[in-house]
């Protein structure tokens, strides 16, 4: 980890006018989930026949889609479910593969257990993987939450598993052992603390799979029942309406694309702070 203070740490980050415009869109995205029942003008669920498919206007600023329901108040909700979902795919993916990559890194033993499991979920396409999960657990935004964090966790735990084994043969974890710290401690305080830089890469890139698959999943049916606001529900129903209506898959597709390569850039950014030999070329 960097030894600069914070607002230096952030002042260097966001000197790149591009890192910093990706972090102002993913500000702005968290804020629209967050504010979503007071910034939505309609019930996002309300279905207005008469008012099916309208253009964008100064009522529906996004239009209404191919049930008269207006397609900003959806927008909204479904920055809420698409952010929750990535969000918590990113809490639990993390959580157990940062746990098993210390595993994996420190144990020999363990090493090859976990590594061998891990290399046979990694064999298989993520997004295949992720549809044969949710057909097996049932349709849910929970199950999807599950089956993507199933997915993601291999990844964090190559990644872990790299660095510990750099990181348990350093003078200072050696003291620690040599002055009778407890294993537990030596790898939650010792090693995490030095291998929280990638882990914190990997939490960005995963947060940008995470809402991409799950779009992806709606989008095939096989993810968040369609009654449920997401932005890949709506892609999923307005997709026959595309070609007339463009704004019924346009709004959606526009914001699942301008936050997951917003992620990416920031998670580059993290990613070339964080690193002293990347750092030192900026």
């Amino acid at each position: 980890m960097t030894s600069a203070p914070a607002p230096l740490f952030l002042r260097r980050l966001f000197r790149r006018k591009l890192v910093l415009l990706a972090a102002v869109i993913l500000v702005f995205a968290f804020a629209l989930a967050l504010l979503a029942p007071w910034l939505s003008p309609f019930d996002p669920a309300s279905m207005r026949m008469a008012r099916r498919l309208r253009p964008p206007s100064e009522v529906n600023w996004f239009g209404t889609d191919e049930l008269g329901r207006d397609v900003f108040s959806r927008v909204t909700w479904g920055a809420r479910a698409s952010l929750g979902i990535g969000l918590a795919v990113v809490v639990i993916s993390i959580s157990i593969g940062a746990a098993l990559g210390l595993v994996a890194g420190y144990f020999k033993r363990a090493d090859a257990v976990i590594m061998r499991l891990v290399d046979a979920l990694m064999s298989l396409p993520d997004i295949l993987l992720a549809i044969f999960l949710v057909a097996v657990l049932g349709a849910s935004a929970g199950n999807v939450v599950l089956a993507l964090a199933i997915v993601y966790t291999p990844r964090v735990v190559r990644v872990i598993r790299a660095s510990t084994l750099v990181v348990r043969e350093l003078p200072f974890v050696e003291a620690a052992r040599a002055l009778g710290v407890s294993i537990w401690r030596i790898l939650f305080v010792h090693v995490l603390l030095n291998v929280a830089s990638p882990l914190l890469v990997q939490a960005t890139f995963i947060f940008a799979y995470a809402v991409l698959a799950e779009a992806g999943l709606s989008f095939l049916g096989a993810g968040v029942p369609p009654e449920t606001p997401t932005w890949g529900t709506m892609i999923a129903s307005g997709q026959q309406y595309a070609e007339d209506a463009f704004w019924v898959v346009g709004f959606p597709g526009v914001a699942i694309v301008l936050v997951a390569l917003s992620l990416q850039i920031v998670g580059d950014g993290l990613r070339d702070m964080l690193d002293p030999k990347l750092r030192k070329a900026l």
